[in-house]
């Protein structure tokens, strides 16, 4: 597979590494990123060679999630759905696109006969935590930081939250948005391992390695053994009504939340949208602007 402009595919140590490659955007998730990652993880499949698979992100950062850097359209208020557009159709394009775009994807990772390892380092947040806890593996440098964002400005959080970090702890989280450092993705049960960041992909390939001895179709089976019970024991269903859910989520902004941040947006770009929005919550629980609060 070539190199594409937004993911980078290189065959090594018995494995893959698929980096995804938006560096000046902070690994901002596009729909050109997802296509591109589709493609590499069939190719992956589809290769004898390669016993595991490694993600990660270029230029230090996992990802910031979901590409918001665009220009929205008009919105009318009090129900922010943008002007011309009836609720229905908003809600069918939102449900079909989580459907499809997120619920898919996910489904497809999980089912993957190979083990998905995350490579974690810097920020992964909204989409791209959802990404990298859907990897069978997950290693973070220590830099690094989770969170879901998005639910400030009405958006979603999903279930995998819940599967890895229990009841509790995935509510803590996501009904804030907070940011979750290395060190607490560890203690709730986000990732596996917490490693320097200049050790990340190291230790990653050197679990691939211990893999690679291993028969692939035993591999295979023991990860549908712990994926597919899961889903025996009702994931697949909570994954579906997280997809239908997630739709009423993106459509319930209100005025007296969300127009100042539409305004904000619109007079500072996504700069002053982020700080709009994110500046009430300061300083953040955990993560590089917490001390604060410790």
């Amino acid at each position: 597979m070539t190199n594409d402009k937004t993911i980078l595919y290189q065959k090594q140590r018995s494995g893959v590494l698929i980096t995804l490659n938006r560096p000046n955007a902070l690994n901002a998730m596009n729909q050109d990123l997802w296509s591109e990652l589709d493609r590499a993880l069939a190719e992956a499949e589809n290769d004898t060679e390669i016993r595991a698979v490694v993600v990660t992100g270029a230029g230090g950062t996992f990802s910031v999630g979901e590409d918001i850097s665009g220009d929205e359209p008009e919105t009318a208020w009090p129900y922010g759905i943008p002007m011309g557009r009836s609720l229905v159709h908003e809600y069918n394009t939102f449900r079909e696109s989580d459907r499809k775009d997120i619920l898919g994807r996910q489904l497809y990772r999980w089912q993957y006969p190979k083990p998905i390892i995350g490579a974690v380092s810097g920020w992964c947040l909204g989409a791209a935590s959802w990404l990298a806890l859907t990897c069978h593996i997950t290693i973070a440098a220590d830099d690094a930081v989770f969170g879901q964002p998005q639910v400030r400005h009405g958006g979603n959080t999903d279930f995998i939250w819940v599967v890895l970090a229990g009841f509790k702890n995935a509510l803590r989280y996501s009904l804030t948005g907070d940011h979750v450092d290395a060190h607490e993705a560890l203690r709730i049960g986000l990732v596996n391992q917490i490693v320097p960041k200049e050790k990340l992909l190291e230790t990653c390939f050197d679990y691939v390695e211990r893999i690679a001895h291993i028969p692939p179709e035993t591999v295979k089976i023991n990860l549908h053994i712990a994926t597919m019970g899961l889903e025996m024991m009702g994931l697949r269903k909570a994954w579906t009504l997280n997809a239908e859910l997630a739709a009423m989520a993106r459509l319930s902004k209100r005025e007296e939340f969300n127009k100042r941040l539409e305004d904000a947006k619109k007079r500072g770009g996504l700069a002053a949208f982020l700080e709009e929005r994110d500046g009430p919550f300061s300083p953040e629980p955990f993560g590089p602007r917490s001390q604060k609060a410790r």
